[in-house]
This record gives C-alpha cells, sequence and structure tokens, in this order.
C-alpha cells in the first residue's frame, strides 16, 4: 500500500478542529487529511478524542472553531442527513440496521426514492443488486431479516448503505470487533475494492496488527491532540502505542505464577436449546480457562446459559457443589458466579443511567443500613474503581450513554468486581478497548485468577486466549472440545480446531 502523494488535493480535510465540552477539551486544534482511495487509521486510547472528532465530521455535534472541506469544496453539516447527502456515510461500532427490517427496507430506509408517493421498488432493487455486486454478495436476499443475518452480512448491510449514497467518505469504527475471521478477511476485500473506487476511508481499531495490514497512513489522538501521524509501513505496533499512551507499554501479557484449587463449576452434558451440545468441563479456583471458536460457534450460548439468561434443556450445572433448580441470574450471582456480556449495548449496561448506578446497583448491601443507604460511600466506591480501572468520565453521576465504548466496558468489568464473584464468565471482555486498557484488564485477570478466583474468557482474538490463559478448550458447531494446556497450543492448532472441528495430535 502506497501514501497518497502529498501535492494531490485530499478528499478529506479537517483543519484546527476544537471541541469543548464545560471544562473538557475534547478536541484542540485537530488537522485531519485522507486522499482519494487512502485508507487512513485513526488511533488512540479510549476517550483521546476519535468519537467526538467523528462526530463533528458527520453532523452530530458542531465544532467550536475550524473548517471542513470534501474535495476542496467547504463543508458545514448542520446535522447527520446533510453529512449523507454531502457524501459522508459512518459505520458505528454498535451496528446500527434496524432488526425487524428486511434488508432491502433498511438500505432504502431515509433514501427512499419514489413517484407520485409511491416507493419505486424496482428502481431500488436494481440499485441494490449492483452495490450488493460491488461488495461480492449479490445472493443476500433482500426480503430477509436483518436480525437473522449473521454480524458480518449486518456490517456489510451498513456499508452497501453507504455506497447506496454515493459516499466519498466513510468512517469505520471497530469495524472487526463483532466479526469472525473469514469475516474479516472479506471484509479487507471490500476496502481494497472501495480504495480502488476512489473512497476515502478512516478507519478506527485498537487492533493495531490490523491498522498496520489495511491501512496507508496513521493519526495518532492524544487527549484531544494529534500527537504522531505518518506512513502506516514506516511504524511498528509499540511506536503506535508510545505515541496513544505517552509511555512503551510494559508486558502485555503479564506471567504470574498460580496453582489451581478445587473444582468450582462443573458442566455435566449442557445442552443448550439446539446451538449447544453437551459440553461437559469442570473450572477449578485460580485458573483460567479459553474458549476459542468461530463466531456462531456456541461460546456465548454457553455462557448465557450457565449464567441463567438462556433455558438449559439438558444436563446439569453445578457451582460450588450445588446443583439445584435455581438457575436465575440472580441465583447464580448469589451463588458466585457472574457475566461479562458481550453485548454490552443490549444486556450489559443500563444506558439510560448513570456510571455510579450501572456499577453499584446490582449489589447495594455494602452500603445499606438501617434501611437507608449510605450515597458518600457509594460514590467513593464508584471513584475507587474508576481511578483503578482508569475509567474516563466526568463522574460518578455522568450518563453512561455518554462514555466512550471502551470505557463502558471497563465500567462493566467494574461492576463485577465490586459483586466479588467466585467465576467470572467474561464474554470478550476487551472488545473496543485500547491497547493500554487491554494490558490493565489482563493484568486484572490474572491477578483474580491468583487470589482464587475461576474464569471463562471467551475470545476471537487468539493471542489474547494463548498469553492469558492456562487451558484453552476450542468450540466448534455447538460442541466443545477437550481442553489442553495454553502451552500445548499453536495459533495454527487453535484455527484449524475452530474451522474444522479437529484438533491437531
Amino acid at each position: 500500500m502506497s501514501a497518497v502523494p502529498p501535492r494531490r488535493q485530499p478528499r478529506l480535510e479537517m483543519a484546527g478542529i476544537a471541541k469543548r465540552f464545560g471544562a473538557t477539551v475534547a478536541l484542540d486544534a485537530v488537522d485531519l487529511r485522507v486522499g482519494r482511495g487512502e485508507v487512513l487509521a485513526l488511533v488512540g486510547e479510549n476517550g483521546a478524542g476519535k468519537s467526538t472528532l467523528m462526530k463533528v465530521l458527520s453532523g452530530a455535534v458542531r465544532p467550536d472553531g475550524g473548517r471542513i472541506a470534501i474535495d476542496g469544496a467547504p463543508f458545514q453539516p448542520a446535522d447527520p442527513l446533510a453529512a449523507r447527502e454531502a457524501g459522508v456515510a459512518m459505520i458505528y461500532q454498535e451496528s446500527n440496521v434496524v432488526p425487524d427490517l428486511t434488508v432491502e427496507a433498511n438500505l432504502i430506509l431515509g433514501v427512499e426514492r419514489h413517484r407520485l408517493g409511491f416507493i419505486t421498488r424496482a428502481a431500488h432493487r436494481s440499485r441494490i443488486r449492483a452495490v450488493l455486486a460491488r461488495l461480492g454478495r449479490p445472493e443476500l436476499p433482500l426480503d430477509a431479516r436483518a436480525a437473522a443475518l449473521s454480524p458480518g452480512d449486518r456490517q456489510l448491510l451498513e456499508i452497501a448503505r453507504a455506497l447506496l449514497t454515493d459516499a466519498r467518505v466513510l468512517v469505520m469504527d471497530e469495524p472487526t470487533s463483532s466479526l469472525g475471521l473469514a469475516e474479516i478477511a472479506r471484509l479487507f476485500e471490500i476496502i481494497e475494492g472501495l480504495r480502488r473506487e476512489g473512497v476515502a476511508v478512516v478507519y478506527i481499531s485498537h487492533f493495531l496488527e490490523e491498522v498496520q495490514r489495511v491501512t496507508d497512513r496513521y493519526v495518532v489522538l492524544r487527549d484531544g491532540r494529534v500527537v504522531g501521524e505518518g506512513p502506516t509501513a514506516d511504524t511498528t505496533v509499540a511506536d503506535l502505542v508510545e505515541l496513544m499512551i505517552g509511555r512503551r507499554l510494559p508486558e502485555m501479557f503479564p506471567v504470574t505464577q498460580r496453582t489451581p484449587g478445587a473444582p468450582v463449576l462443573s458442566l455435566d452434558g449442557v445442552g443448550v436449546g439446539g446451538r449447544v451440545n453437551r459440553v461437559d468441563l469442570t473450572l477449578r479456583r485460580g485458573e483460567i480457562l479459553g474458549f476459542a471458536g468461530l463466531v456462531g460457534a456456541g461460546r456465548t450460548e454457553l455462557l448465557r446459559a450457565v449464567y441463567g439468561l438462556d433455558p438449559i434443556v439438558s444436563g446439569r450445572v453445578t457451582v460450588a457443589g450445588y446443583s439445584g433448580r435455581k438457575r436465575l441470574p440472580a441465583d447464580r450471582l448469589a451463588q458466585g458466579i457472574g457475566l461479562l456480556s458481550e453485548n454490552r449495548q443490549a444486556e450489559g449496561l443500563a444506558l439510560g443511567l448513570s456510571v455510579g448506578h450501572n456499577m453499584l446497583l446490582s449489589h447495594l448491601t455494602p452500603f445499606a443500613r438501617w434501611g437507608w443507604l449510605r450515597t458518600g460511600q457509594m460514590r467513593r466506591a464508584v471513584e475507587r474503581w474508576m481511578a483503578e480501572l482508569g475509567i474516563r468520565a466526568a463522574g460518578a453521576d455522568q450518563a453512561i450513554r455518554e462514555l466512550s465504548g471502551g470505557n463502558q466496558q471497563k465500567v462493566a468489568f467494574a461492576r463485577l468486581l465490586h459483586h466479588d464473584v467466585d467465576v467470572l464468565l467474561l464474554d470478550e471482555p476487551t472488545r473496543g478497548i485500547d491497547v493500554a486498557s487491554k494490558a490493565q484488564i489482563y493484568d486484572w485477570i490474572g491477578r483474580l485468577a491468583g487470589r482464587g478466583k475461576a474464569i471463562v474468557l471467551v475470545s476471537d482474538h487468539v493471542p489474547e486466549l494463548l498469553g492469558v490463559c492456562d487451558r484453552i478448550a476450542v468450540m466448534h458447531r455447538g460442541r466443545l472440545g477437550p481442553s489442553r494446556p495454553a502451552a500445548d497450543w499453536t495459533e495454527h492448532d487453535i484455527l484449524t480446531a475452530a474451522t474444522s472441528g479437529e484438533a491437531a495430535a
């Protein structure tokens, strides 16, 4: 990949962009340029200003200063619709498709063509088929409900919607966070096609290996300022991390010595609604067990069922020697099991509540006295967790929906720490989190295991599993293979087992 020649007029130019929220400076004279057919990586820690900058570009936030131009013409979007009409398309980390609408309805939503008050379906379908062919999926059924699509196809739907509006600038925010390996490969092929067509792509990701693979240049934001930029080919992951956090990152996967103790969670022939078949496993205190597998293999369904969110249709779950009928999430919490959901927006957080309420409301006993809550003690507890996990927020009372995705994830993790559960079911705990915060989460996981906590870690990032876990098992089409020490696995072995169901000898 080659960087765009510096003298060519950029497709997108943002100069001196400034934005302040009260006393907080979110953006401080930020410059960003992307050429035609160029893929620019925009990287930085959670809260560095990436989302605010892109909200300015999309018309969702009005800047306090600076200017924007597209193909040399001044651009001042009054709202997201105006930005979309000008050729700016956003694909957010959290899917924006409407699950109950069809593929076709999602694609034309807001840009319907009509004649005499009637939508011209034939014209729409012709354009839609042409765009899906460009994306390599002409066979995608237009009458299928979006809810029935895979995560990769839902994301493809958003890209297709952008192309239907003749997007000149496409922003992708953590585009691979919910995708499997095959879907990621297809996404990169799509990006290559967009490059050839002259679309300017802004690629936001915390997976720096992906950044090096797919982008031409990078811009690093830290505390609302540009602290580095240049050709991606001329830098290393370590260099990017140092620019992002202002220092060299210590060992990503800290090594801790621990000895597994007594069994605390046992699954005996557990089946979940045709999606998970006869799973047997034993989890001991003080160990980290990793689950690898493709998207849809059944890992999330298994964790949800163990926690009581979905019914178990066969088999038995034993928690610390107890296996009775109490299987609701409240029962599991009382038994010492906690779940960090992979879907923080839909079920992991109460977006209408504050940071403090999301951390503490499910476990208020430590703050209750004679029927009253000690609110000062609650606030101090929230502030302590915010400091320990590096959560960037204005305070305990800030609405959690205002936080970046990574900081929301850390609030959800803090809730588990507040509960002090014995078994932690962690489903993609580092999704959408910057590299420094990932190292911090890995350190916490190791420390918790060192204290005798038992941890199940589901992750699509194989190096994460190899670096953090004591044992790893691979799930394939609802069946969990035998676990082996992490040292006995290679990345190739795990991928082979995930795709074929056959473990290497």
